[in-house]
Parts: structure tokens; C-alpha cells; sequence
């Protein structure tokens, strides 16, 4: 007596699921995102105040720096919403035309922070004779502190929204280098790695193909929280006077100019300062809860 044999679907041959991963992996995002709220507030907090910076000539009533006396000091009404500074400049006009700035400064460097940090970190953690001095210099770059670092920056250019970024973008590579640093070494210690290194794999290679592309999750969480930390130095250096020119509407210049007049009109520091707190603070939740996410421990636990 024979039997005969089914054969196996092809999916089980290969041992993929026959069903489609995306379902699993929307079911999976939509747990996480339950099990967490805070990071679909943040988020959406966050797109918000993108939508608010992109369509801000669409949004606002007035030009933010047409000066009216008339309207000096006015408190909010029907007639301007968030009032008035000491020129008679609305706030609110000028309040959603700052996000652009900080959103611009803040994107901007995280992305070259990110990057340049990728690359010192990457070749600090991968060839030892150049981790002593790469290290060296980021550590004495860390003991300058941010703002003190950043303003000498600016004072060796011209003032203007490129020169902020740039003088950030340099106070913040060497805590993004250590962070690399830090991976890169967990990673060069992989089986993976020593098996491409005795294959006669190219230094270069290894890490443009095996180490890099391990750093994103992490590079991706370290860069939400380089981006809110921007914000706060940027808004830091317009408050002193050093960052961004007068002229130009952003959130620190916006409450140095309200300072003087605090007592008598708090509006004038007080909104800024709401826009500025809600968009570090839901940056910040955003980073950790896209942690949360890329953390396969956490994963597990649904």
C-alpha cells in the first residue's frame, strides 16, 4: 500500500509565511502606538506645527514685521490673537513665521550633526590608531560648553540663519561621534564583521555595507533629540543677541525683544515660549517613543 505525499506550498518550502507581513507589521505598529499614546500625541503635535511653518503665509493676517505704534502693547483681542509687541508688530504673525526658523535650524542640524558624526565616530571605532586622536579632539570640543562654543562661531562670521547651523551643527558632532563611537565598537565585535574581514573585505566596504546601516535606528532616535536640543541653543543665542538678526521673526528673538515689557504685557513672552516648549517637548516624545519601537526587546512583549 502506498501513501501519497502532499507537497508542501511553496511558501513553506522557503520558510516564509504565505500570508502578506504587512498586516502583521500595521497590527504591530498599532499596538505599539496604543501602548504608547504619547508618541501619537507628540507626533502629531509635531506635524502640527510643520503644517503651521509650510503654510504660514496662508495662516496669518498681518505681516509679522510691519510696524504699527498705534497697536503697541495690546493684549490679545479679536483683532490680533496672541497681541502686540512694543512696536505694535503682531506676535501671532511673527509666533508662526518663527517656526519656520527653528524648524529649519533644528532639521538642519540634525542632519549634518548626524552625518559628520557618522563618519568621525565610524572611523574612531573601526581603525584604533585613529581613535586617540579623533577622541582627543571631540573631547576638548565637549569641554567648551554649547552656547559659549557657538556664539565664538557666529562672532567669526556674519550673522544670518546658515551661520547658526553651522556653529550648532559643530557644538553637536562630538556627542554624536561618541554615540557612533560607542556602536561601532559594540558592532566591529560581531561574527559578521570578523567573517568580512577574513573573506578579505575592504575596510571602506565593511563599513559602508555591514557598520553604517546597523547605526541607522539608533542615529534615527539620537537625531529627534539633536533637533530639540538645536531649537533650545538657537532660541538660547537669539535671546543673548547673538544668534539670529533682529529682522528676522524666530521665537528667541521674538522674547528678547518682550523681556523689557514682561511686567506689563507677559503675552509678548508668553507665547513664544508655548510654541517653543510644545515643540521640544513633543520632539522629545517623539524620540522616545520611536526608541520604544526599534527596541526588538519591547517588541517581545506584545
Amino acid at each position: 500500500m502506498t501513501t501519497e505525499t502532499i507537497p508542501a506550498p511553496p511558501a513553506a518550502i522557503d520558510g516564509t509565511s504565505a500570508l502578506p507581513a504587512a498586516p502583521a507589521r500595521r497590527a504591530s505598529w498599532v499596538r505599539s502606538v496604543c501602548r504608547n499614546p504619547a508618541v501619537a500625541i507628540g507626533g502629531f503635535v509635531l506635524l502640527l506645527l510643520v503644517a503651521m511653518a509650510v503654510f504660514a503665509p496662508y495662516i496669518t493676517y498681518a505681516d509679522p514685521e510691519a510696524v504699527a505704534p498705534v497697536h503697541r502693547k495690546q493684549g490679545p483681542c479679536a483683532m490680533f490673537w496672541f497681541g502686540t509687541d512694543i512696536l505694535g508688530r503682531d506676535i501671532f504673525s511673527r509666533v508662526v513665521f518663527g517656526a519656520r526658523i527653528s524648524l529649519i535650524v533644528g532639521s538642519s542640524v540634525a542632519l549634518l550633526a548626524c552625518a559628520a558624526g557618522l563618519v568621525v565616530g565610524g572611523v574612531a571605532g573601526y581603525f584604533r590608531w585613529a581613535d586617540n586622536v579623533l577622541m582627543r579632539i571631540m573631547d576638548g570640543m565637549m569641554a567648551i560648553p554649547s552656547i559659549l562654543l557657538a556664539i565664538a562661531m557666529i562672532a567669526l562670521s556674519h550673522a544670518g540663519v546658515w551661520s547658526v547651523v553651522i556653529a550648532i551643527t559643530i557644538t553637536e558632532i562630538p556627542r554624536v561621534a561618541r554615540f557612533v563611537r560607542g556602536n561601532v565598537l559594540t558592532i566591529r565585535g560581531q561574527l559578521f564583521i570578523e567573517a568580512a574581514v577574513a573573506s578579505g573585505t575592504r575596510p571602506a566596504r565593511i563599513l559602508a555595507r555591514h557598520v553604517f546601516p546597523n547605526l541607522v535606528s539608533p542615529l534615527a532616535v539620537q537625531a529627534t533629540f539633536i533637533c530639540a536640543a538645536a531649537i533650545l541653543l538657537e532660541a538660547a543665542l537669539s535671546f543673548l543677541g547673538a544668534g539670529i538678526p533682529p529682522n528676522i521673526p524666530s521665537w528667541g528673538n521674538i522674547m528678547a525683544e518682550g523681556r523689557g515689557i514682561w511686567q506689563t504685557s507677559p503675552h509678548t513672552v508668553l507665547f513664544p515660549a508655548l510654541f517653543l516648549t510644545a515643540t521640544v517637548l513633543s520632539m522629545n516624545v517623539l524620540g522616545d517613543g520611536v526608541r520604544d519601537f526599534l527596541d526588538p526587546q519591547m517588541n517581545r512583549r506584545d
